[in-house]
């Protein structure tokens, strides 16, 4: 599986073209998505994650999960607010280098 950025990619649905971004009034609460592997840690890692990314911890009830239909894969939802566009293209783009991460929304 390829690392992607979908939330925030160049293309139209079908790659065609420009996407229509829409425009967002900050300051917003915003949620990612983040899928990896299954593993034990990997929702507290999400979480850790984006506490330094945010500069606070998160509490629980800012992230949800959903494994995946044969278990392999969890999707870690995280609901934070952001203050501007700046700061969520900075978060796409430090989730971008995470080794753990196989796909982000």
């Amino acid at each position: 599986m390829t690392k992607s950025n979908v939330g925030d990619g160049p293309a139209g649905p079908r790659g065609d073209g420009p996407q229509q971004v829409p425009v967002l009034e900050y300051p917003t609460d915003y949620a990612f998505k983040i899928i990896g592997h299954q593993e034990a840690d990997f929702v507290e890692y999400v979480r850790q994650l984006f506490g330094r990314l945010m500069g606070q911890e998160l509490p629980a009830s800012a992230i949800s999960l959903q494994p995946s239909s044969k278990g392999k894969y969890v999707s870690v939802e995280v609901r934070v607010r952001l203050d501007s566009e700046a700061q969520r293209r900075s978060i796409y783009a430090q989730l971008h280098g995470e080794p753990r991460i196989v796909l982000y929304l």
